[in-house]
């Protein structure tokens, strides 16, 4: 297990990284509201800018990922893949641009021993070129993370890092294209239902690991008492809904 002292110099290196940003500001800081108040939620938002979760969804190899195997697009990608010569395939692109999470809209939800981390996220997907013409497309979802503390045989708290998925019925993909000619309409249509299947896992697969190395480098004192803090805002509104910590 990681060493306390260590654990605390990360801590104070996470909650120093706003200083650092105001001389650097990093691609997408402009949109990050984020408050000075301590909270789990500030400091999964700190890590996931720490490290460039922006760059690394903008990334992600959205062509190679519809037509990898069990993955093929029935629609306009592997329709224009297999009716193009070896330089127009070379030339047909679809990437993940002007990725913007809203980091200071992180919300914290504590039920039943167990938190609940909500993660809004949206991108622009840039299909080009689609028989000369650029399909522009928009998509967002909500990330959601389970964890909680659980004592070991001593009776000392261990983090525990549940489930880390994507709300299935948070995930929006809209064609913003207004003039799409109309035998490429069915096609089109076909593709935006493949992404909406495999966006969720390939961005699951990006965030889900950064989330994990984040609180696993918390001190759980730490965690212990932004419980507390959740556990007096339910007893304070009396309500049996899960208190809601935002940052």
């Amino acid at each position: 297990k990681m060493c306390p002292l260590w654990r605390l110099l990360i801590l104070l290196g996470l909650l120093a990284l706003p200083l650092t940003l105001n001389k650097k500001p990093l691609p997408g800081l402009a949109k990050a509201h984020i408050n000075s108040k301590p909270t789990l939620a500030r400091i999964i938002a700190q890590g996931l800018i720490k490290y460039d979760v922006e760059g690394r969804i903008q990334n992600i190899h959205l062509l190679d990922s519809l037509n990898a195997p069990g993955q093929v697009a029935p629609g306009m990608v592997g329709w224009l893949i297999g009716s193009r010569k070896l330089q127009q395939k070379q030339d047909i692109s679809v990437n993940i641009t002007n990725f913007r999470l809203d980091y200071g809209g992180i919300q914290m939800s504590f039920h039943k021993e167990q938190f609940f981390a909500n993660i809004s996220l949206e991108f622009d997907i840039d299909l080009r070129p689609a028989l000369n013409n650029i399909v522009n497309m928009h998509v967002h979802m909500y990330l959601i993370v389970v964890f909680w503390l659980e004592k070991d045989e001593f009776g000392r708290g261990d983090l525990v890092i549940g489930k880390c998925h994507t709300e299935p019925s948070s995930v929006f993909v809209t064609i913003l294209t207004d003039t799409i000619p109309p035998r490429m309409r069915h096609m089109l249509f076909n593709l935006k239902e493949n992404l909406r299947k495999i966006i969720p896992h390939l961005v699951e697969g990006q965030v889900c690991p950064l989330i994990c190395e984040i609180l696993g480098q918390l001190d759980v004192k730490l965690l212990k008492s932004l419980m507390s803090e959740c556990l007096v805002h339910s007893t304070n509104h009396k309500s049996s809904q899960a208190s809601v910590c935002q940052a």
